[in-house]
């Protein structure tokens, strides 16, 4: 089974855009996990534009499925590991200004840094997943780092998707075959929606988790929350 990670970074961005609590980001996250979601996603950046570290503190003894913190692995973002403990942590290689992920990590060149990373987070019991792009090097990276997952940056697909998804999908399923080889699990995220996300899946094999946070909450505009839940569930069956 491919799990739903929906990130609530958009939430938090509505309700930051006017002030006070509205929409109450704590609350979304108990009620996604009440309409099916799997795992709840946040990405925290130093700017807090969107999810604040405290908002990270109070969703930590409230989301019941898996937790999932994004970050770039400076100092801030370990302690907030440290202290909310969360089932995964995704390290991104964002720089602060950055408006979204554009790219996965160099885990050659980062390889001393990145290990000592994952070292001090998985000393906390949480499992570390590196998002990295399709590229068979770097997933041999993630290997030797130590990391347990890698998250696949599948904004690449999404833009050639409706040109040629058969060409596109091609050095997921190498990247996705080699990480099951050399024991990683797979998450992927970018840019899915309902469109692009059940060829992924069919194509993928062992698909861990998809974390969706932008096309989602989107759609959630016109279809409510908890029948778009269900919408994206149901492209994962």
């Amino acid at each position: 089974m491919t799990r739903l990670s929906v990130n609530i970074n958009k939430i938090a961005t509505l309700r930051n855009a006017r002030g006070g609590n509205n929409p109450n980001v704590v609350q979304v996250a108990k009620d996604c996990e009440r309409f099916g979601a799997q795992g709840i996603t946040v990405h925290p950046r130093p700017d807090e534009r969107h999810i604040r570290f405290r908002d990270v503190l109070d969703l930590m003894n409230v989301v019941k499925t898996e937790f999932n913190i994004e970050g770039y692995p400076d100092e801030r973002y370990l302690e907030l590991i440290r202290t909310a403990k969360p089932t995964q942590a995704t390290l991104v290689p964002d720089q602060p200004d950055a408006i979204t992920s554009n790219a996965g990590w160099d885990t050659l060149s980062q390889q001393a840094f990145l290990k000592e990373v994952v070292e001090e987070i998985q000393k906390s019991g949480v499992r570390v997943s590196v998002f990295v792009d399709a590229n068979t090097r770097m997933i041999e990276g993630v290997k030797k780092i130590g990391a347990d997952r890698i998250e696949l940056y599948t904004e690449p697909y999404a833009a050639g998707y409706h040109i040629n998804r058969e060409k596109v999908v091609k050095p997921y399923i190498i990247a996705a075959n080699l990480a099951h080889e050399l024991g990683l699990g797979i998450n992927a995220g970018h840019d899915l929606d309902l469109k692009n996300l059940s060829y992924l899946k069919q194509s993928i094999p062992y698909l861990d988790e998809v974390s969706i946070g932008h096309a989602l909450v989107c759609d959630a505009l016109y279809f409510g929350l908890e029948n778009t839940i269900q919408l994206y569930l149901r492209e994962l069956q």
